[in-house]
């Protein structure tokens, strides 16, 4: 490993002498459990269907015997001149493949949990937090929640069209919270009271995909890959990439 006060330069040519080309196809090499997938292993997702006749037939018999077996097929893409490992899932009538991190790019917990100091944790705390948990318990649906930071930032773009003056926000100052019960306790009757105050409105329904969900098309090959591939490219239609 180099030394981190080593520079070395690298020319554009050589970087792409090392590039490797896309051959649009997915390699896999191994069948493993779900639960066996560290999740700071996962990068992004992506939707998956096959392109071509013969490339349904494989997809098909993958697709179903994992959802059968209940495992995830671990395999090798090129993407963007390089190499990545991918994980492969059924949904629906379709595969998701999630990107997964290569061991190196995964830290080690212990280079920040070492600090952190054993704390005594007493009954009260624990049987207050359960209550708020308790009372906050509820499904996951993304299309509760709002990304402001965009829709501010649309709203500032559209003011600036306009003409308007842009006048900065305050920014909200953050409070030192000493005793840890006293601001569960404020949490609790805060809920309560927000709880009789407003009733409960009906959920969206979920959306069949998020409208910025990126996917590929390709056909998927065992070990070898196939000799040719004529797959459409990447559909990437997100208003941003996701991390």
């Amino acid at each position: 490993m180099l030394d981190k006060k080593t520079f070395i330069e690298v020319s554009k040519e050589e970087l792409e002498e090392v590039a490797l080309e896309s051959t649009r196809t997915i390699d896999i090499d191994e069948f493993v459990d779900r639960e066996e997938i560290d999740p700071r292993y996962l990068i992004r997702p992506y939707y998956l269907r096959p392109d071509g006749k013969v490339g349904h037939d494989a997809f098909a018999v993958i697709r179903e015997t994992i959802r059968e077996m209940n495992k995830v097929a671990i395999g090798r893409v090129v993407l963007t001149n390089r190499e990545h490992i991918i994980a492969l899932e059924p949904l629906e009538k379709g595969l998701v493949g999630t990107l997964l991190r290569y061991p190196y790019e995964v830290r080690s917990e212990d280079e920040y949990f070492d600090e952190i100091q054993d704390v005594k944790v007493t009954k009260d705390m624990l049987d207050l937090a359960a209550h708020i948990v308790n009372q906050k318990s509820g499904r996951f649906e993304p299309d509760k929640f709002e990304d402001q930071y965009e829709t501010a930032l649309i709203n500032l773009i559209n003011q600036k069209r306009a003409g308007k003056p842009i006048t900065p926000k305050e920014r909200p100052r953050g409070e030192n919270v000493v005793d840890l019960m006293e601001a569960m306790r404020r949490s609790v009757g805060g809920a309560t009271a927000e709880t009789e105050a407003a009733p409960k409105k009906p959920a969206k329904k979920p959306r069949k995909a998020a409208a910025g969900q990126k996917e590929m098309l390709m056909p998927i090959a065992g070990k070898k890959p196939a000799k040719e591939a004529a797959a459409k490219k990447p559909v990437a239609g997100a208003r941003r990439k996701s991390a």
